[in-house]
């Protein structure tokens, strides 16, 4: 059997012709393998519903933090400034971890081998 129709000889112009689904699209293979490295597969954090959360879940915590008060009776406040740190650490783990996962499954190359 013999191959389906592809010059024999070099292409006018000195190009040579593309093979695969680069010939279809009318690109270059190279030009399609440079899409491919430099397109990246997560946004960048400041453009993430889960920053948006988290900076709603830290104004949220800031806001409960000044707001809830103690009574004199129990002698002290209840949701302190060192809870609501706390609490605001938790929501920065998370969030560190949640980027983490996104990026892990992220194709950007760096230039070289990993």
């Amino acid at each position: 059997m013999t191959s389906a129709a592809r010059p024999a000889g070099p292409v006018p112009g000195g190009q040579h012709a593309p093979a695969g689904p680069a010939a279809a699209a009318g690109r270059p293979t190279a030009a399609l393998d440079a899409d491919r490295a430099s397109a990246t597969e997560t946004k960048p954090a400041f453009k993430t519903t889960e920053f948006f959360v988290f900076l709603a879940g830290v104004i949220a915590i800031v806001i409960t933090a000044l707001t809830v008060d103690g009574d004199a009776s129990t002698g002290g406040d209840p949701f302190n400034a060192e809870q609501a740190l706390r609490y605001i650490t938790f929501l920065a783990i998370g969030y560190m971890i949640s980027r983490g996962l996104a990026k892990a499954g992220a194709r950007q190359r760096s230039g070289g081998h990993r």
